[in-house]
Parts: structure tokens; C-alpha cells; sequence
């Protein structure tokens, strides 16, 4: 199996962990008497964990081989899921969340994401970088959509089996543990030796500022997606709209698939207009529709304006990851990764627990408005900055 198959395998797998224990986390902590500003301080321990882990990656990381890092997350992740499961108390809870890899937000905010896309960078020629990194995207979201289905599996199997529903979802957590045994298994098989004709990594050289002003802007945006990670935004629907968790699981599902098939449209768009205003032109509407959510005044509305938000939101992905990968050296990649998303990932920590706040304490959705709005603005300054920075196959 080549390295890019072994990498979306890999990627599919944790992503389907990721999109069950997401929707899970909420009642899971619910369930044992925690708050909703708990729940936010659960979800922030864990992205500021894995915020930390991403930085030592970033910093350190060139000196070590890809294909360790990744084994030692997969271990980290099946510690993270035994623990999870027999862990009551809330701060037990977050302990665990800050040492582990598990991702409230749905998405892929772990240590394993940087280090991923600098091998798959590497893993073809610059023309096909963006359609890999597209693959990258569709198999990490069509996981993630796959396992918000499964959640509607909680009840009938409680109901079937004689157990609770905090049992079968302590069962859950054991099972995202053992995605990470079986996401080992496949990383052993990657090369024991860097890819052929690929440069010894190195830490941030030349490249430098670019990736610092991309880190900035990419944390603004970061901020304000912890305002609406998946399991707030869940939390949300369940106590707002007395939404069920079947129906829940459903929507986010094809929300998800949705959300997985967009990525292929932003390769033929990049092509015409650029890695750049791909990302801008398709991310800015979908920030819109989020802060519109806040106005509605109804399900339907709420659920409609979501599933245009997830036909756009995540098509600047691949284009982000392949620009961030074409405009620093190919030596640097690897800690351009780190650097790019560490920021992201402390600044999307800060959030979550300010949100669960709001949503607790206030009958506006302020969450909703204020996450909507900071990445519109993040959209306009990537423009105004990176407009004229273009990568290699751009010409």
C-alpha cells in the first residue's frame, strides 16, 4: 500500500473517532452532572492539550521521523479512550482531556494532523498536491460523518444489550481507544526512511515571517470556530430544540457527507481562481450562514442554514493545507505545519469555555453571532494579505 493510502486509511479511521465521540462528549458529560460551562471547560482542556502536544511537535518534531510521532499518537490516543471511560469526575475529566487526543470540535485538531500533511505533501508532485490533500480532506470528513451516524446507535444497543446509556457510551470511548491501536498498525507500515527526493526536515528558516503571518490569521479564524465546535453546537440543538440525539446523529451525518463530497469541488476551483480566493470565496458565505443561525426562529431555519454552511465551510481546507505546504520550502514543511497549527489550536481552546458561559447564561445565542463574525473577518484579512502570494503551479 503506498504511503497516501496508508495516511487516508489512517485518516478515515481516526476521523470516524473523532465523529462519534464529538456528539457523545456532550451528553456523556451532561450525564454525569456537569454543567454546560463544564462541558466548555472539557472541550477547551482538551484543544489547549492538543495544542500543546502540536507545539513540541512544531518546535522538535524535524529531529524525529514522521513515522514515530505518529505511533506515539496512536498509543496517546488509546490511553486517551481507556481513560475517558472510567473517568467521572470533572476534574479527572479534564486532566485527561488536556493529556489526550480526543476532539470535541469533530475535526482533526490532534498532534497527527501536522505531521500527516507534511508527509502527504511529499508524497507526489506539486501539480497533484491540492487534489491530494482534497482526498486527505473528503476521507477525514466522510469519517467524521460516519460516526455521527453511529451515534444513533446508543439507544437500540442500550436497549438490546440491558445496559445503560452511559455504559454503552463509556463502550464508545474504549472502542475511539482501540481506532487508535488499529491507526498503529497502519502507521508501522509507513517507510522507515524519509520519501525519496524529499529534503531533511529542518525548523522554520527563510519562510519564517510568511508562516507567522499565516499562524495569525489562521488562530483568528480558529478563535472563532471554538465558538461553535460540534459539541456545543450540539448542545445547543438538544436544549434549545429539544433535538434527539438519533436525529442529531442523522443530521451532522449528512451534514458531514455533504460537507466530505465539497472538498473535490475546491481543486477544480483552485485551479481557475487560485488557492487563495478559494479559500476566501468559499469560507466567508458559510461564516455567514453560522451567524444567521442566531436570528432564526425555528429548526428548520437553523438546519437549513446549516447545511449550506457545511456545502462551503470546509472547502478551504485542502486549499490551505496545500498553500501553506507550496509557499515555504519543502525542508521546512514539517515545522510550517506545526507552527500553523499550533496557533490554531490554542486559539480555538480559549473559546469553547467562554461559549459554554454564554449559551448557560444568556437566551441570545451570542456563541453563534460572535464565532460567525471573527472568521468573516479572518476571510477579509487572508485576502487583503495573501492575495498576491501565489504558489508554485500558479505561476
Amino acid at each position: 500500500m503506498s504511503t497516501a493510502r496508508l495516511l487516508l486509511t489512517a485518516k478515515g479511521l481516526r476521523a470516524f473517532g473523532d465523529g462519534f465521540t464529538a456528539l457523545l462528549l456532550p451528553l456523556y458529560l451532561t450525564d454525569l452532572g456537569l454543567s454546560a460551562f463544564q462541558v466548555g471547560v472539557v472541550a477547551t482542556s482538551a484543544m489547549l492539550g492538543s495544542a500543546m502536544l502540536t507545539l513540541a511537535v512544531g518546535l522538535a518534531g524535524h529531529r524525529l521521523h514522521s513515522r514515530s510521532l505518529l505511533m506515539a499518537a496512536c498509543g496517546l490516543m488509546l490511553a486517551t479512550g481507556l481513560a475517558f471511560s472510567q473517568a467521572h469526575a470533572f476534574w479527572p475529566l479534564v486532566v485527561v482531556a488536556f493529556m489526550g487526543t480526543l476532539s470535541p470540535s469533530g475535526g482533526d485538531v490532534s498532534v497527527f494532523a501536522p505531521v500527516e500533511q507534511a508527509v502527504l505533501a511529499q508524497a507526489g508532485p506539486d501539480r497533484d498536491r491540492t487534489a491530494r490533500f482534497a482526498r486527505y480532506s473528503f476521507v477525514g470528513g466522510l469519517g467524521v460523518a460516519v460516526g455521527s451516524l453511529a451515534v444513533g446507535l446508543v439507544d437500540p444497543i442500550a436497549g438490546v444489550g440491558g445496559v445503560s446509556r452511559r455504559g454503552v457510551i463509556e463502550g464508545a470511548f474504549v472502542l475511539y481507544g482501540l481506532i487508535g491501536a488499529a491507526a498503529f498498525l497502519l502507521y508501522r507500515r509507513l517507510p522507515s526512511a524519509p520519501l525519496q527526493d524529499a529534503p531533511p526536515p529542518t525548523a522554520l528558516g527563510p519562510s519564517r515571517k510568511r508562516v507567522l503571518q499565516l499562524a495569525a490569521l489562521f488562530s483568528l479564524d480558529s478563535f472563532g470556530s471554538g465558538f461553535i465546535i460540534s459539541s456545543l453546537l450540539a448542545l445547543w440543538l438538544f436544549h434549545r430544540f429539544g433535538m434527539s440525539l438519533p436525529a442529531a446523529g442523522a443530521f451532522f451525518f449528512w451534514t458531514g457527507l455533504l460537507t466530505a463530497v465539497s472538498q473535490f469541488a475546491a481543486v477544480r476551483l483552485a485551479r481557475r481562481i487560485g488557492l487563495v480566493r478559494t479559500m476566501v470565496f468559499t469560507h466567508l458565505p458559510a461564516c455567514l450562514c453560522v451567524a444567521a443561525c442566531a436570528f432564526a426562529p425555528n429548526l428548520a431555519t437553523v438546519l437549513v442554514l446549516l447545511t449550506i454552511r457545511a456545502a462551503l465551510s470546509n472547502m478551504d481546507v485542502p486549499a490551505r493545507s496545500s498553500y501553506v505546504m507550496a509557499v515555504v520550502t519543502p525542508a521546512e514543511r514539517a515545522a510550517a505545519a506545526g507552527v500553523t497549527n499550533v496557533p490554531r489550536s490554542l486559539a480555538a481552546s480559549a473559546s469553547p469555555a467562554l461559549a459554554g458561559l454564554l449559551f448557560s447564561a444568556a437566551v441570545f445565542p451570542w456563541p453563534l453571532l460572535i464565532g460567525g463574525g471573527l472568521k468573516a473577518t479572518y476571510d477579509l484579512l487572508l485576502l487583503r494579505q495573501f492575495r498576491d502570494v501565489r504558489p508554485p503551479e500558479e505561476g
